[in-house]
């Protein structure tokens, strides 16, 4: 095939080669055409003399053979002079030629070249469009493969959503059977008590204060169980007087006896504990301690409802505690269990368990005083950017960059509800049935968790990094990525208050913006390394505390007593503010 291919180049140049001296011929034959005929005609004059002479010589007079003789020299002389003429104008032609084949010489090698540079890069265009034939082979197996390998990956999805969801379904069978039950069980304990109630005052008793004995009653048939349940709790029973204070005493110890399994608190995290609330919080105006409290960046500050207790989390994967004493942050202890970086922190309100949300696709849940985690939520497919405590402890809420929140049973560790928000959830809060959920999408979104629908989009001007509720929950704060933190009256949604401040500057996409404990004020960190307060009722910046971060500031805590704030930032410090 090489071959023939080079045959035909060679019979193609050789064709040109003739063509182009055919030209030149016929070029160089015109140029001296006139020479050629004034030698033709030169030619014919030598003969008409050579003929004219010999006519002469053999029979003409000696004066005729004169002016013969002196015509021919006058023709001869013309002639020369003719002749020279024409050899100079040959001459000239003649260095034109030579001119031109030294042109052609160029040429001709100048055409050799490029046919041999042709040859070439027709040989490279052969070798690539052979190569653009095995790629284009190869790109199409690799389009077939990836065609099958999302197809097996959509039936691998819906397989597993299947099987989730036949996993889920016989949990939230048993939850709801295990509801009922309860149900049932805490109404025949109220039954029961009441029926004991009504026995107990229905009987009467004589009580003998000299003795201190009591006779026995008279039986009636009405009140047979009821002599049963005196003797069962004849030390409880002392006086006749359903309103005497033995009588409620032995009231209250009924209620205050725990059995396992049938008492009427059946747990300790049932018991309620009060919470500290702040009157007036005290707007900080120095840093009095600072320090590198972990070995990265920390994302997230919270404090417990023991003002003196706070924790951090990082991206070094653990969550710090620190006591605030004497003005200063000492290290408590370390909770450990997550595979990377920690997003967000939540005390619950006995401030004895602390939960947290992480990189690694799961939130975590710890008891202050151990340091392994008692319970881990998995089943998101990407971070989770935050968890909270919904009113019932049982039960906490997540936020994730999977475009879900899930709600999940603490007591199981399993999700109990999922909910598709549409865009990557940057931060939740929540109530009973409530779950507002801010986005990257420039939205904020309302939930209601028992039907699992969106009532409500609020629309904002930027990447909306943060939420906050206001202690009365009368109020959302939002942060978000146009350097604004903005305020949201929940019951009238377009009852909206901007809040910006020259300098400020939200410095990533999880700046964490707080308010106070009693409400009246508004802090966020800036990106500049400050800390900017705002007063609610003025909607004017009221303190701006700069100068101790070096990098950009993540998140801000407001003590419950309104003492302390403390700002992190991504350089692993850690400031502890508060008024002189």
């Amino acid at each position: 095939m090489a071959a023939s291919r080079n045959f035909k180049q060679n019979e193609t140049w050789k064709r040109h080669i003739i063509r182009q001296l055919k030209h030149r011929n016929m070029t160089q034959m015109s140029v001296f055409q006139d020479i050629i005929n004034s030698y033709h005609i030169l030619q014919e004059k030598s003969k008409q003399r050579a003929f004219i002479t010999k006519g002469f010589l053999g029979t003409g007079t000696r004066s005729s053979s004169e002016d013969s003789l002196e015509s021919l020299k006058t023709t001869t002389g013309e002639l020369a002079y003719q002749v020279v003429e024409l050899q100079q104008r040959i001459q000239i032609k003649e260095a034109t030629l030579d001119e031109q084949h030294s042109k052609l010489d160029v040429v001709q090698n100048h055409l050799s070249d490029v046919t041999s540079e042709h040859s070439t890069l027709q040989d490279r265009v052969a070798e690539v469009k052979e190569a653009n034939r095995l790629l284009k082979q190869s790109y199409d197996a690799l389009l077939e493969k990836h065609r099958l390998m999302d197809s097996t990956y959509r039936n691998e999805k819906s397989r597993s959503s299947d099987i989730l969801e036949l996993m889920i379904r016989p949990k939230q069978q048993a939850a709801l059977r295990m509801n009922h039950r309860n149900e049932r069980r805490v109404r025949a304990r109220e039954a029961s008590l009441h029926k004991e109630l009504h026995m107990a005052a229905c009987k009467k008793v004589n009580v003998v204060e000299e003795s201190g004995n009591m006779s026995p009653p008279t039986p009636s048939p009405k009140c047979e169980t009821s002599e049963r349940l005196q003797r069962s709790h004849r030390p409880l029973i002392r006086s006749a007087s359903a309103t005497s204070p033995h009588f409620i005493n032995s009231l209250k110890g009924l209620f205050e006896r725990k059995i396992r399994g049938r008492s009427v608190c059946s747990s300790d995290e049932d018991h309620y504990i009060p919470i500290s609330v702040c009157l007036a919080a005290r707007v900080p105006t120095k840093a009095i301690y600072t320090l590198d409290a972990h070995e990265l960046g920390i994302n997230a500050v919270r404090f417990s409802t023991r003002s003196s207790l706070l924790a951090t989390g990082g991206t070094d994967r653990v969550i710090k505690l620190w006591d605030i004493e004497a003005g200063t942050l000492q290290n408590r202890g370390t909770l450990n269990g997550s595979n990377e970086g920690i997003t967000s922190i939540e005390f619950d309100p006995t401030g004895t368990w602390i939960l947290a949300a992480s990189y690694d696709k799961s939130a975590l849940f710890w008891k202050l005083d151990d340091s392994v985690p008692k319970v881990t939520l998995t089943g998101h497919s990407r971070k989770v950017t935050a968890a909270r405590f919904k009113k019932s402890q049982r039960q906490v809420v997540t936020g994730s960059a999977d475009r879900t929140v899930r709600i999940w049973d603490l007591q199981r560790a399993a999700c109990i509800q999922t909910i598709e928000v549409l865009s990557f959830c940057s931060d939740v809060v929540c109530s009973e049935y409530l779950i507002i959920s801010s986005h990257y999408d420039r939205k904020i979104r309302f939930w209601d968790s028992r039907a699992a629908t969106c009532t409500q989009e609020v629309a904002l001007q930027g990447r909306v990094t943060s939420l906050d509720l206001c202690p009365d929950h009368r109020q959302l704060l939002s942060c978000s990525r146009d350097n604004s933190l903005q305020l949201l009256d929940l019951r009238n949604s377009n009852d909206r208050v901007l809040f910006r401040a020259e300098g400020f500057k939200c410095g990533s996409d999880s700046t964490k913006a707080i308010f106070s404990p009693d409400g009246s004020y508004l802090a966020a960190g800036s990106a500049d390394g400050a800390v900017y307060i705002w007063k609610v009722n003025s909607g004017m910046l009221e303190k701006r505390l700069p100068d101790m971060h070096s990098a950009s500031i993540s998140a801000v805590a407001w003590s419950l007593s309104g003492e302390h704030v403390v700002s992190v930032d991504t350089s692993r410090r850690a400031v502890l503010w508060r008024d002189v």
